[in-house]
């Protein structure tokens, strides 16, 4: 049996920085969700946005990494996997710092949700890159989302606010 969590008023929100506009993301670039759900909750003020790369250590622009060897960020935080960046420069202590440090800013708001960007080696939920460095993907969880995932948090992708909607509206009309 599940354990949904307690309904609130108003649920706050984890977010990833980039995906709310800003240009964090290791080329300087935001990756900015547009959606009406997404806006509404930032007038609400249920956003908490955070970039646990920045939170990490990490500065803008910075090289791109990725989980080495196809793994994913359940490995990478039970020891059993790394991550480097393109130069070959293992990362994988500053992404696991910012990966705590986003699990403590959600757990300080009370966020029992999370969106963020997929694809990203902290943040990545429903895909990440496979270490290659040759654009190629695989199914599996960043740092971040693995780690928040851990301690009871529902983690969406970027490309899946229409679900964490539905999810919302399901929990307000049981409370």
């Amino acid at each position: 049996m599940k354990n949904d969590p307690q309904p609130q008023a108003t649920p706050k929100i984890l977010v990833s920085m980039c995906v709310v506009g800003h240009p964090v993301r290791y080329n300087g670039s935001a990756k900015t969700a547009a959606h009406a759900a997404l806006e509404r909750w930032q007038r609400e003020g249920r956003l908490v946005p955070v970039c646990p790369e920045l939170a990490g250590g990490f500065s803008v622009p910075r090289p791109p990494a990725e989980i080495a060897g196809g793994e994913s960020g359940e490995q990478v935080l039970s020891g059993k996997a790394r991550i480097v960046d393109v130069n070959g420069t293992d990362v994988t202590a500053p992404f696991v710092a910012g990966a705590h440090t986003a699990l403590a800013v959600a757990q300080a708001h009370d966020c029992r949700f999370a969106i963020l960007a997929d694809g990203s080696p902290s943040c990545g939920s429903t895909f990440i890159y496979d270490g290659s460095f040759k654009n190629r993907r695989h199914a599996g969880a960043g740092v971040t989302a693995a780690l928040l995932r851990e301690h009871g948090i529902e983690v969406f992708a970027d490309t899946e606010i229409d679900a964490l909607d539905a999810r919302l509206r399901q929990l307000s009309q049981r409370g």
